[in-house]
């Protein structure tokens, strides 16, 4: 008999209501599965045999094979996969997915959740820092009527064993910052950074998920539809095979999550909203560069007294002409290439250089007056004068030629 690999879902990161293993494997299905645990995994080839071993056996005395594990590598280079593939004729209720392209922890529970055809769904850290019998107490809790069930390490019975001043400081840290940034999501429970916990599909069935990094329990309550919430102390317990996987990036990106779910999706929004605009205006700002060196030259040639000596303003205005005929070729080229290519022939590019070349003027009569502001009453050095009114009127010469001279309706 072939075991093979469970196929990964795709598409956006939502678990679906439930479907029962009998629509699933057929008719002749023997039971249900009520639980799914899912164990993400990377590098973890070590812990996996005895993991899956101690879970097995507890969780046949318990449900009678009425579960499934799922474990979700993520194309680790010790072959966890193929570890975990070994092992599924001995455990019948074993499953592999293995992700190639797509990683993290937290898409990897999801995308094992969407496979999942249980309807409790919980999740479990393979390298044995989440003690197997801690479960049976979550089951106990889910068995009651509880919507979430999570191992706390700061309730009773819960603690850590051998963790270090700054670590517990780290970890004490990013649940006051919790508590400050979304205290309604991150005072439901007491332990918001645990990764030990199992939830009711149907209160998170339909919910788009958007993880960012480890913390997947904050996910759930920020987006589920979380009534009941129990706790069971744990001690989580320090690695015994293979590296710690913390570091510093995952704070980081557990204040991202924050900020995101207290904006209810307002920053992802703005940040598509947004995307575009910004990346045109780095390409402007690197063509517009590029015209200070042209501007600068030019008035360093035309005004400095070891060559022609010509007045500041006059020179300005010189040098500033030839630096806007520089940049809306580049401009035209590569900036606004999309609106370009769409007005064609140069009679609409004349056109173009001419709108471009009065908005930049005006922008010209405002970098003028910076200029002799800076200069003539603050004393500035004349080219870092020169300068500071160039990226003021930057934004300015955006906004309007982005409006105006390459209008996407100048088509016909």
């Amino acid at each position: 008999m072939s075991y093979s690999l469970v196929p990964v879902p795709l598409g956006s990161l939502q678990i679906n209501e439930l479907i029962s293993s009998r629509d699933i494997l057929g008719a002749s299905s023997p039971q249900a599965i009520t639980f799914s645990l899912v164990i993400p995994t990377y590098n973890e080839s070590k812990n996996l045999e005895k993991l899956v071993e101690v879970l097995s056996e507890l969780l046949n005395s318990y449900w009678d094979g009425s579960y499934e594990l799922i474990v979700v590598d993520d194309d680790s280079p010790d072959l966890t996969w193929q570890v975990g593939l070994a092992l599924m004729p001995k455990y019948p209720q074993l499953r592999v997915m293995r992700r190639q392209g797509e990683k993290g922890l937290s898409t990897a529970v999801i995308r094992g959740w969407q496979a999942a055809q249980g309807e409790i769904l919980g999740v479990i850290d393979g390298d044995l820092q989440h003690p197997p019998e801690t479960l049976i107490n979550m089951l106990d809790k889910m068995q009651k009527g509880a919507d979430l069930a999570v191992a706390s390490r700061h309730v009773e019975g819960g603690g850590v064993s051998d963790w270090g001043f700054i670590r517990r400081v780290l970890s004490r840290g990013a649940q006051m910052l919790g508590l400050i940034i979304l205290p309604n999501v991150i005072g439901r429970v007491s332990d918001p950074m645990s990764g030990y916990f199992m939830v009711r599909r149907e209160a998170i069935a339909n919910c788009l998920m958007n993880p960012s990094g480890y913390k997947i329990l904050i996910e759930v309550l920020g987006r589920g539809n979380i009534g009941t919430v129990a706790e069971v102390g744990y001690v989580f317990q320090e690695r015994q095979e293979g590296e710690s996987k913390v570091t510093w990036r995952q704070y980081i990106d557990y204040i991202v999550h924050l900020l995101r779910l207290r904006s209810r999706g307002r920053i992802t929004k703005l940040r598509e909203k947004w995307r575009v605009p910004i990346k045109r205006f780095i390409k402007f700002g690197l063509v517009g560069f590029s015209g200070v060196f042209v501007d600068m030259a030019i008035l360093y040639l035309l005004s400095d007294a070891s060559t022609l000596g010509w007045g500041l303003t006059r020179s300005k205005i010189i040098g500033s002409e030839v630096a806007i005929l520089n940049n809306f070729l580049w401009n035209d080229l590569w900036t606004f290439r999309d609106f370009s290519s769409q007005q064609s022939g140069w009679r609409k590019r004349i056109k173009r250089f001419v709108k471009f070349n009065l908005i930049c003027l005006l922008g010209i009569g405002l970098n003028l007056i910076i200029l002799n502001i800076l200069y003539n009453y603050f004393g500035v050095n004349k080219y870092l004068a020169n300068l500071i009114a160039i990226a003021i009127v930057t934004i300015w010469n955006f906004w309007f030629n982005l409006k105006l001279s390459w209008r996407v309706t100048q088509t016909k």
